[in-house]
Protein backbone atom coordinates (compact mmCIF):
# COMPACT_ATOMS: atom_id res chain seq x y z
CA UNK A 1 0.00 0.00 0.00
CA UNK A 2 2.83 2.30 0.61
CA UNK A 3 4.12 1.58 -2.59
CA UNK A 4 1.46 2.39 -4.28
CA UNK A 5 0.80 5.99 -2.70
CA UNK A 6 4.39 6.74 -3.51
CA UNK A 7 3.78 5.92 -7.10
CA UNK A 8 1.05 7.95 -7.29
CA UNK A 9 2.48 10.79 -6.05
CA UNK A 10 5.34 10.67 -8.13
CA UNK A 11 2.59 10.26 -10.78
CA UNK A 12 1.16 13.54 -9.86
CA UNK A 13 4.25 15.43 -9.92
CA UNK A 14 5.23 13.83 -13.42
CA UNK A 15 1.90 14.88 -14.44
CA UNK A 16 1.73 18.71 -13.26
CA UNK A 17 5.43 18.97 -14.10
CA UNK A 18 4.70 18.48 -17.67
CA UNK A 19 1.26 19.93 -18.06
CA UNK A 20 2.93 23.68 -17.79
CA UNK A 21 6.10 22.89 -19.82
CA UNK A 22 3.67 21.09 -22.57
CA UNK A 23 1.09 24.53 -22.32
CA UNK A 24 3.21 27.85 -22.16
CA UNK A 25 6.87 28.58 -22.54
CA UNK A 26 7.13 31.08 -19.80
CA UNK A 27 8.98 30.22 -16.59
CA UNK A 28 6.45 31.05 -14.18
CA UNK A 29 4.44 28.85 -14.21
CA UNK A 30 7.32 26.15 -13.91
CA UNK A 31 8.34 27.70 -10.90
CA UNK A 32 4.78 27.64 -9.53
CA UNK A 33 4.76 24.15 -10.36
CA UNK A 34 8.14 23.44 -9.37
CA UNK A 35 6.16 24.83 -5.71
CA UNK A 36 4.00 23.06 -5.52
CA UNK A 37 5.99 19.63 -6.48
CA UNK A 38 7.89 20.76 -2.87
CA UNK A 39 4.67 21.05 -1.03
CA UNK A 40 3.23 17.93 -2.55
CA UNK A 41 6.20 16.00 -1.95
CA UNK A 42 6.84 16.43 2.04
CA UNK A 43 3.22 15.39 2.67
CA UNK A 44 3.81 12.24 0.66
CA UNK A 45 7.21 11.48 2.31
CA UNK A 46 5.13 11.47 5.82
CA UNK A 47 2.29 9.47 4.82
CA UNK A 48 4.60 6.94 3.68
CA UNK A 49 5.37 5.32 6.74
CA UNK A 50 1.70 5.30 8.20
CA UNK A 51 0.97 3.52 4.81
CA UNK A 52 3.67 0.97 5.75
CA UNK A 53 2.08 0.35 9.31
CA UNK A 54 -0.85 -0.38 7.58
CA UNK A 55 0.08 -2.74 5.23
CA UNK A 56 1.62 -4.53 7.87
CA UNK A 57 -1.16 -4.52 10.03
CA UNK A 58 -3.35 -6.15 7.14
CA UNK A 59 -1.07 -8.65 6.43
CA UNK A 60 -0.82 -9.57 9.71
CA UNK A 61 -4.89 -9.62 9.89
CA UNK A 62 -5.06 -12.21 6.99
CA UNK A 63 -2.69 -14.91 8.30
CA UNK A 64 -5.20 -17.58 9.00
CA UNK A 65 -5.28 -18.61 12.86
CA UNK A 66 -4.58 -22.66 11.93
CA UNK A 67 -1.49 -21.35 10.91
CA UNK A 68 0.05 -20.21 13.75
CA UNK A 69 2.38 -22.11 15.54
CA UNK A 70 1.29 -23.63 18.76
CA UNK A 71 3.03 -22.38 21.89
CA UNK A 72 5.38 -24.85 23.15
CA UNK A 73 4.03 -26.81 26.61
CA UNK A 74 6.48 -26.90 29.56
CA UNK A 75 6.15 -30.70 30.79
CA UNK A 76 7.88 -31.47 33.86
CA UNK A 77 9.75 -34.55 34.01
CA UNK A 78 7.91 -35.74 37.62
CA UNK A 79 4.65 -35.02 35.95
CA UNK A 80 2.29 -38.33 35.39
CA UNK A 81 0.91 -39.37 32.02
CA UNK A 82 -2.50 -38.75 33.30
CA UNK A 83 -2.13 -34.82 33.64
CA UNK A 84 -0.32 -34.76 30.31
CA UNK A 85 -2.99 -36.76 28.65
CA UNK A 86 -6.42 -35.42 30.33
CA UNK A 87 -5.67 -32.12 28.13
CA UNK A 88 -8.96 -30.71 26.19
CA UNK A 89 -8.64 -31.82 22.21
CA UNK A 90 -7.21 -29.29 20.02
CA UNK A 91 -10.41 -28.20 17.95
CA UNK A 92 -10.94 -29.86 14.33
CA UNK A 93 -8.78 -33.16 16.10
CA UNK A 94 -10.07 -36.25 17.26
CA UNK A 95 -9.48 -36.59 20.94
CA UNK A 96 -6.78 -39.03 21.73
CA UNK A 97 -7.83 -41.48 24.71
CA UNK A 98 -5.73 -41.65 27.96
CA UNK A 99 -2.72 -43.29 28.19
CA UNK A 100 -2.70 -45.56 32.25
CA UNK A 101 -0.40 -44.21 34.40
CA UNK A 102 2.46 -47.08 34.55
CA UNK A 103 2.08 -48.62 37.78
CA UNK A 104 5.78 -48.33 39.51
CA UNK A 105 8.23 -50.48 40.06
CA UNK A 106 7.92 -53.37 42.28
CA UNK A 107 9.46 -53.91 45.49
CA UNK A 108 12.47 -56.52 44.89
CA UNK A 109 13.65 -58.76 47.30
CA UNK A 110 17.11 -61.14 47.77
CA UNK A 111 16.14 -64.55 46.92
CA UNK A 112 17.34 -65.52 50.22
CA UNK A 113 14.64 -62.96 52.17
CA UNK A 114 12.10 -65.10 49.85
CA UNK A 115 13.19 -68.25 50.92
CA UNK A 116 13.49 -67.29 54.30
CA UNK A 117 9.63 -65.98 54.59
CA UNK A 118 8.48 -69.44 52.77
CA UNK A 119 9.78 -70.91 55.65
CA UNK A 120 8.50 -69.01 58.35
CA UNK A 121 5.17 -69.25 56.60
CA UNK A 122 5.52 -73.52 56.38
CA UNK A 123 6.46 -73.52 60.42
CA UNK A 124 3.81 -71.12 61.02
CA UNK A 125 1.63 -73.74 59.63
CA UNK A 126 2.71 -77.31 61.09
CA UNK A 127 0.56 -78.88 63.13
CA UNK A 128 1.20 -79.07 66.92
CA UNK A 129 4.16 -76.41 66.29
CA UNK A 130 4.61 -73.51 69.27
CA UNK A 131 3.88 -69.92 68.68
CA UNK A 132 7.13 -69.32 69.97
CA UNK A 133 10.15 -70.91 67.21
CA UNK A 134 12.90 -70.72 69.91
CA UNK A 135 10.87 -72.08 72.75
CA UNK A 136 13.26 -73.78 75.17
CA UNK A 137 13.71 -77.78 74.77
CA UNK A 138 11.34 -78.00 71.31
CA UNK A 139 12.23 -81.34 69.58
CA UNK A 140 10.33 -82.19 66.53
CA UNK A 141 9.51 -85.89 64.96
CA UNK A 142 7.72 -88.25 62.68
CA UNK A 143 4.62 -89.13 64.43
CA UNK A 144 2.42 -92.55 63.81
CA UNK A 145 -0.13 -95.00 65.75
CA UNK A 146 0.52 -99.00 66.31
CA UNK A 147 -2.17 -100.53 68.05
CA UNK A 148 -3.81 -97.87 70.36
CA UNK A 149 -0.28 -95.84 70.94
CA UNK A 150 0.78 -92.47 69.73
CA UNK A 151 4.33 -92.57 69.39
CA UNK A 152 6.57 -90.46 67.75
CA UNK A 153 10.43 -91.14 66.36
CA UNK A 154 13.10 -88.52 65.34
CA UNK A 155 13.92 -87.45 62.13
CA UNK A 156 17.31 -88.68 62.14
CA UNK A 157 15.47 -92.41 62.82
CA UNK A 158 13.75 -92.37 59.93
CA UNK A 159 14.88 -92.98 56.45
CA UNK A 160 11.77 -93.16 54.72
CA UNK A 161 8.02 -93.33 54.46
CA UNK A 162 6.42 -95.74 51.78
CA UNK A 163 3.58 -97.42 51.31
CA UNK A 164 3.64 -101.11 51.68
CA UNK A 165 5.28 -102.78 49.06
CA UNK A 166 4.50 -106.65 47.59
CA UNK A 167 5.93 -108.78 50.21
CA UNK A 168 7.91 -112.67 49.66
CA UNK A 169 7.23 -114.74 52.37
CA UNK A 170 10.62 -115.94 53.73
CA UNK A 171 10.17 -119.75 55.28
CA UNK A 172 11.15 -120.23 59.19
CA UNK A 173 11.11 -116.75 60.25
CA UNK A 174 9.53 -115.37 62.96
CA UNK A 175 5.31 -114.39 63.27
CA UNK A 176 6.12 -110.51 63.15
CA UNK A 177 8.52 -111.17 60.36
CA UNK A 178 6.03 -110.60 57.02
CA UNK A 179 8.90 -111.00 54.80
CA UNK A 180 11.20 -109.10 52.73
CA UNK A 181 10.34 -106.28 49.84
CA UNK A 182 12.29 -105.23 46.90
CA UNK A 183 12.61 -101.44 47.03
CA UNK A 184 14.35 -99.99 44.69
CA UNK A 185 16.74 -103.20 44.17
CA UNK A 186 17.05 -103.68 47.51
CA UNK A 187 15.45 -106.40 49.57
CA UNK A 188 14.13 -104.64 52.68
CA UNK A 189 13.06 -107.21 55.38
CA UNK A 190 9.48 -105.96 56.88
CA UNK A 191 8.50 -106.57 60.40
CA UNK A 192 5.21 -106.10 61.64
CA UNK A 193 5.91 -103.91 64.90
CA UNK A 194 2.31 -104.27 66.63
CA UNK A 195 2.64 -108.02 66.74
CA UNK A 196 6.29 -107.47 68.28
CA UNK A 197 5.11 -105.86 70.72
CA UNK A 198 1.86 -106.84 71.30
CA UNK A 199 1.71 -110.25 70.03
CA UNK A 200 -0.92 -108.69 67.85
CA UNK A 201 -0.95 -109.07 64.52
CA UNK A 202 -1.63 -105.77 62.07
CA UNK A 203 -4.52 -105.78 59.88
CA UNK A 204 -3.11 -104.99 56.29
CA UNK A 205 -5.30 -102.33 54.36
CA UNK A 206 -4.36 -100.67 50.97
CA UNK A 207 -3.34 -97.19 52.41
CA UNK A 208 -1.27 -99.41 54.90
CA UNK A 209 2.30 -96.91 55.46
CA UNK A 210 5.81 -98.58 56.51
CA UNK A 211 8.55 -96.66 58.10
CA UNK A 212 12.26 -96.98 57.14
CA UNK A 213 14.74 -97.53 59.90
CA UNK A 214 18.24 -98.14 59.83
CA UNK A 215 20.19 -100.63 61.90
CA UNK A 216 23.40 -102.51 61.63
CA UNK A 217 24.29 -104.56 58.40
CA UNK A 218 21.36 -102.80 56.64
CA UNK A 219 17.83 -100.99 56.70
CA UNK A 220 14.55 -102.40 58.01
CA UNK A 221 11.48 -101.59 57.90
CA UNK A 222 8.15 -101.77 60.17
CA UNK A 223 4.49 -101.26 59.81
CA UNK A 224 2.09 -98.82 61.40
CA UNK A 225 -1.41 -98.40 61.88
CA UNK A 226 -1.71 -94.54 60.88
CA UNK A 227 0.71 -92.39 59.84
CA UNK A 228 -0.20 -88.53 61.70
CA UNK A 229 3.27 -86.69 59.86
CA UNK A 230 5.28 -84.42 61.55
CA UNK A 231 5.04 -83.25 65.40
CA UNK A 232 6.89 -80.45 67.68
CA UNK A 233 6.94 -80.43 71.45
CA UNK A 234 8.57 -78.65 73.97
CA UNK A 235 9.58 -79.21 77.57
CA UNK A 236 6.45 -77.42 79.02
CA UNK A 237 4.64 -80.51 77.53
CA UNK A 238 6.49 -83.04 78.87
CA UNK A 239 4.92 -86.05 81.32
CA UNK A 240 6.39 -89.08 82.74
CA UNK A 241 6.46 -91.65 80.47
CA UNK A 242 5.07 -94.05 82.71
CA UNK A 243 1.65 -92.68 81.45
CA UNK A 244 2.51 -93.87 77.96
CA UNK A 245 4.80 -97.26 78.60
CA UNK A 246 2.97 -100.41 78.90
CA UNK A 247 4.04 -103.99 78.47
CA UNK A 248 7.29 -103.87 76.19
CA UNK A 249 6.71 -100.38 74.85
CA UNK A 250 8.75 -99.18 78.44
CA UNK A 251 12.03 -100.73 76.70
CA UNK A 252 11.79 -98.48 74.04
CA UNK A 253 9.92 -95.00 75.71
CA UNK A 254 11.87 -92.96 78.24
CA UNK A 255 9.91 -89.64 77.54
CA UNK A 256 6.64 -88.80 76.90
CA UNK A 257 4.50 -85.23 75.79
CA UNK A 258 0.94 -84.56 76.49
CA UNK A 259 -0.50 -82.13 73.70
CA UNK A 260 -4.49 -81.13 73.26
CA UNK A 261 -5.43 -84.14 75.84
CA UNK A 262 -3.56 -86.55 74.03
CA UNK A 263 -0.37 -88.71 75.31
CA UNK A 264 2.75 -89.04 73.19
CA UNK A 265 5.62 -91.31 73.38
CA UNK A 266 9.14 -91.14 72.11
CA UNK A 267 9.64 -94.47 70.48
CA UNK A 268 13.51 -95.37 70.38
CA UNK A 269 14.53 -96.99 66.60
CA UNK A 270 17.44 -97.25 67.93
CA UNK A 271 17.30 -98.84 71.08
CA UNK A 272 15.13 -101.52 69.13
CA UNK A 273 17.95 -102.18 66.46
CA UNK A 274 19.73 -103.00 69.02
CA UNK A 275 17.01 -105.60 70.86
CA UNK A 276 18.56 -109.30 70.25
CA UNK A 277 15.60 -110.57 70.06
CA UNK A 278 14.59 -108.26 67.32
CA UNK A 279 18.00 -108.76 65.31
CA UNK A 280 17.49 -112.74 65.43
CA UNK A 281 14.39 -112.96 62.78
CA UNK A 282 14.61 -116.53 62.92
CA UNK A 283 12.78 -119.27 64.32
Amino acid sequence: MAKRGKQKSKGKTTAVAASPVAGHGDGSVVQDAEAAVDEAAPSAEVQAPASEDAFDAASASEVPVDAAEPEPVDIADDAPLAEVSAAEPVAGKPAKRSRRTPAGPREQRAPFLVLADYEQRSLAHVAGLPEQLDAPGLWRGVAYRVGAHRLASGFDEVIEILPLPALTHVPGSQPWMLGVANIRGTLLPVVDLKQFLEGERTVLHERQRILVMRQPGGDVAITIDELYGQRSFVDAQGISADAVNEGRYEHFIDRAYRMNDQDWGVFSFERLARTPEFRQAAA
